[in-house]
């Protein structure tokens, strides 16, 4: 076979940039996802054929009544559960076909979470609460601290960086959470009810706070019964009794 033109396509950098390989503009694509849970003998169906996609860059809320399956969703984005069956892909990676020390580690470089009740260690300093996603990955001392003062100033807290949880406000141990979410560099931010445990100032702190990070770039998926703050989102997803009631197309 020549391979003559074959190498020199190859080695060709004369090419346009549209001709060159681009990142894919879906980062979540889940086609036809249904959850069962097993109780006693029962199988409870708790999501229901969920078609969605979200693109890279995206701020999307979801909503629904208590029960209506969508923090059950928000775990299989999050690769915190898998799906019964269907599939997801991240970054067009199969999620359903990876291990769960695979999982882990998707989780730790691709993703960044904030829970409503915040999750920190109330003992240790708020520096060392964000600095914790990079022990897993092995990040020398140094960098570990450095970079962990780099995202609380970026929130606004490293004024406090040497307070710990319990001597900090609601709203600031949330910004302490969404500095950790941050730390690692994520592509997608996960959020549960961000403000959910928050007054109506500190609330707004935080959806402010989720605005800046979305006008820079980072994709945001976030779970809420905060009318105002889903109706902020660029798209709002609407799930009932496991389906998507509208804003999945």
């Amino acid at each position: 076979m020549d391979t003559t033109m074959l190498e020199t396509d190859i080695h060709d950098t004369t090419k346009p940039e549209a001709a060159r390989p681009e990142a894919p503009k879906m980062i979540i694509r889940l086609k036809d996802i249904y959850k069962n849970y097993m109780l006693s003998a029962l199988s409870i169906e708790v999501l229901k054929n969920i078609n969605l996609d979200v693109k890279r860059g995206e701020f999307v809320s979801i909503m629904g009544a208590s029960g209506s399956g969508k923090s059950t969703l928000l775990n299989i984005i999050g690769c915190l559960d898998r799906p019964t069956s269907g599939t997801y892909l991240l970054e067009d990676i199969d999620v359903n076909a990876r291990s769960k020390d695979e999982l882990a580690a998707i989780r730790n470089k691709k993703m960044g979470f904030v829970f409503q009740h915040f999750n920190l260690l109330p003992r240790i300093a708020a520096w060392k609460n964000v600095e914790l996603p990079l022990l897993y990955s092995k990040t020398p001392p140094k960098e570990r601290r450095e970079r962990a003062m780099e995202i609380l100033d970026r929130v606004g807290l490293s004024h406090r960086a040497g307070h710990s949880p319990n001597e900090l406000s609601g709203g600031e141990q949330q910004r302490v959470a969404i500095a950790r979410a941050l730390v690692n560099r994520p592509g997608v931010i996960l959020a549960d009810e961000p403000t959910g445990n928050l007054d109506s100032r500190s609330g707004g702190e935080i959806t402010d706070l989720f605005h800046k990070l979305h006008d820079e770039g980072i994709t945001i998926v976030m779970v809420t019964h905060n009318e105002e703050l889903a109706e902020s989102a660029q798209r709002v997803i609407v799930i009932k009794d496991g389906m998507c009631q509208s804003g999945c197309d």
